[in-house]
C-alpha cells in the first residue's frame, strides 16, 4: 500500500498547548535541544499564535492554550486530567544518558528513570515544567525493524 504522507522532512509533526508558551519554547532548547524555527505572537507579544521547534529532522507545534484558535479549544492540559495524558512525545537521540543529566538540570521531572530497554536502546521519560510526557532514548525504530 502506497503511503498517503506528503513527501517532506517529517510527515507526522505533533502539537502542544502551554499556558506559558515562551517560557515553554525556552525550556524546551534547554532541555532538549530543540530549535526555533518560527514563532508567531498575537498583537499582545506574550500569546504565542504558532511556533515551530526542530529538533534533528523532526518538529513539533505549539501555542499559547488562550489563543482563541478553535483547534486549542479540543485540547486540555495534563493538570486538568490528573497528568494522565493520552500520547507522549519521543526524542530519538545519540546519548541517553547526556540527554537525561540535561533534562533533570533543566527541571524535568523523571517519571520513568533512566534505563536499557528490554527491546533495545537506553531511556527515560519525564514531564516538562507544564506536564506534557517526553521519552527520550536511544532506540531507533527506523533501524531496528521486524517484520
Amino acid at each position: 500500500m502506497n503511503s498517503p504522507a506528503r513527501p517532506c522532512r517529517s510527515a507526522v509533526i505533533p502539537s502542544l498547548r502551554y499556558r506559558n508558551a515562551l517560557a515553554a519554547i525556552d525550556w524546551l532548547q534547554t532541555a532538549f535541544g530543540f530549535e526555533k524555527q518560527a514563532v508567531y505572537l498575537a498583537p499582545d507579544n506574550t500569546t504565542v499564535m504558532h511556533a515551530q521547534l526542530t529538533f534533528g529532522n523532526g518538529m513539533i507545534m505549539l501555542g499559547s492554550v488562550e489563543n482563541l484558535s478553535d483547534f486549542s479549544k479540543l485540547m486540555v492540559q495534563p493538570d486538568e486530567i490528573g497528568l494522565r495524558e493520552t500520547k507522549a512525545i519521543t526524542l530519538l537521540v545519540t546519548d541517553a544518558d547526556a540527554a537525561y543529566a540535561t533534562a533533570k538540570a533543566a527541571g524535568a521531572a523523571i517519571v520513568l528513570d533512566i534505563a536499557d530497554m528490554p527491546y533495545g536502546g537506553r531511556a527515560f521519560t519525564c514531564r516538562d515544567p507544564e506536564g506534557h510526557l517526553w521519552h527520550l532514548g536511544t532506540y531507533d525504530p527506523w533501524e531496528n525493524q521486524n517484520s
